[in-house]
């Protein structure tokens, strides 16, 4: 009896994935709740790298200068920082232990929570050589943490407790470095979405967040691309977006369904996807340079395109206007209904963090730890402010609480070290 009702089931889930009903198998499992000072995953609260409203971050600091509290991070890594209730997450990897793990720090003080492993031997490092094995965000639904690592020729999600136990590792898909992986999971109800795009063979999946299981799986290019998957409200719905390989992509979150897919980005993609509700906006670097808007309702109509480099650094929108940040330092305004450029700025240095924005300002930092904060405004570039920290960043900083948690590297005695900054007014 009991294998017969084991057979009906996994019929009936068979079915269900067929059919494109959807299998919410932890639905009744809330996501959350968060407060407006959390930062729960990649981009933020509303994904898109905008700061709740109230928050009142500084406009300078230094070494001495509001600095709360800066912590050694050990190993290497390009994730940004998930701030949740009384803690800060970081993926990080020791390459010379072959280690990925993830880390716990107490959010007023920094002190070192707790450190789990999450996978050891079989490294895969990247083929850039600025490139990190936790490059990757750690996502927090509220009860649990995820993350995604390469391990063993695959891409792997695992899922911690908060206290920082390991409860579930599940192989997503074989993967081939081209560059590296960075891609970062995003939580939608009771899933956890990931994506591995590479010349393996990509996949983007919706994991059970509970148990780890896959509740659905779409095969993508053999193509390498590197943008995570995004859940925006467009045309009247939400989608889950894929840039790259050739493609936008839209999916149905709750059953992987294609909801359109049209010609629209490059190749090689990594930011993530915006939109204004009626329009979604890429950009990409190889074979070729593009920011463009393509309508969301999936009529395929390209709106407006141009060749500016926005490759690495994830954009913003803010009031109608689009915010970009070129790889080269150069900040750009377009006109998000027509792509009309409306103000170009220099900045200085070479950009792979993304820029946030907290009320009408722009945070942004470059590859050499120098901020430069300035106006989301069209009238005019203006600068308000530029900070330096140390001598290297990659990582986005997560903004919120009116702190800014930020991933920074020196060199001490000709090595590299890791700082987590907590900066704020005193």
């Amino acid at each position: 009896m009991r294998a017969s009702v084991r057979c009906c089931f996994a019929l009936w889930l068979t079915l269900c994935l067929l059919s494109g009903a959807a299998v919410n198998i932890s639905a009744a499992e809330p996501v959350g709740p968060f407060q407006p000072n959390d930062w729960p995953w990649w981009r933020g609260q509303t994904r898109d790298g905008k700061a709740q409203s109230g928050q009142n971050p500084p406009l300078a600091w230094s070494e001495t200068e509001n600095l709360l509290w800066k912590t050694p991070i050990p190993g290497r890594g390009h994730g940004s920082p998930t701030v949740v209730a009384n803690a800060v997450y970081l993926a990080t990897a020791d390459e010379q232990a072959e280690t990925r793990s993830v880390l716990a720090l107490h959010r007023d003080s920094g002190q070192l929570l707790w450190s789990c492993l999450v996978h050891q031997g079989s490294p895969t490092p990247p083929r850039n050589a600025r490139g990190t094995q936790a490059s990757s965000t750690v996502a927090c639904d509220g009860h649990r943490l995820f993350i995604n690592f390469l391990h063993d020729g695959a891409m792997f999600t695992s899922a911690i407790t908060l206290e920082g136990k390991l409860l579930w590792q599940t192989r997503v898909a074989d993967y081939i470095v081209h560059q590296g992986y960075g891609s970062s999971p995003a939580i939608f109800e009771g899933l956890c979405i990931v994506s591995a795009d590479s010349k393996a063979g990509g996949a983007i999946a919706a994991l059970d967040r509970r148990t780890g299981n896959i509740v659905w799986k779409v095969d993508r290019p053999q193509l390498p691309n590197y943008p995570s998957p995004i859940l925006l409200k467009a045309a009247g719905k939400t989608q889950l977006l894929m840039t790259g390989c050739d493609l936008v992509t839209s999916l149905n979150p709750r059953t992987g369904e294609k909801f359109w897919e049209i010609p629209g980005a490059t190749t090689e993609c990594v930011t993530s996807t915006l939109t204004n509700g009626d329009l979604i906006y890429t950009s990409g670097g190889y074979p070729e340079n593009h920011v463009s808007a393509v309508r969301a309702d999936g009529s395929g109509e390209l709106v407006w395109k141009n060749g500016s480099r926005v490759y690495v650094p994830s954009m913003l929108i803010h009031e109608g206007y689009l915010y970009g940040i070129m790889d080269a330092g150069v900040a750009v305004c377009w006109n998000a209904s027509t792509g009309e450029e409306i103000w170009k700025g220099r900045l200085q240095g070479t950009f792979s963090s993304s820029p946030v924005l907290v009320g009408s300002r722009i945070y942004v930092i470059n590859e050499s730890g120098e901020t430069f904060v300035f106006e989301a405004k069209p009238q005019q570039f203006e600068l308000l402010a530029r900070n330096q920290l140390g001598q290297e960043c990659f990582a986005t900083p997560a903004i919120c609480g009116s702190r800014i948690y930020t991933r920074i590297a020196s060199s001490e005695n000709e090595q590299r070290q890791e700082y987590l900054y907590c900066l704020g007014k005193k």
